[in-house]
């Protein structure tokens, strides 16, 4: 297959090529948010993702 350019965004691009996706394993669903994670779906407990975890660590450390 060959190449292509895109003038407007400047990305070379192959005809018939998948979208990245992420690699590895089917990732889990934040429990607030609905963002995809970093945990798979296999982990138990509640999953969030790193912004939702970093707000929940913020509320718990200023209530005393």
């Amino acid at each position: 297959m060959q190449g292509t350019h895109d003038p407007d965004t400047g990305a070379d691009t192959t005809a018939g090529a998948a979208a990245p996706g992420p690699a590895g394993p089917p990732y889990a669903d934040c429990v607030q948010c609905g963002e995809p994670t970093e945990h798979p779906v296999t982990r138990p407990g509640i999953v969030r993702c790193p912004l939702c975890e970093w707000q929940e660590a913020q509320r718990s450390a200023c209530s005393g």
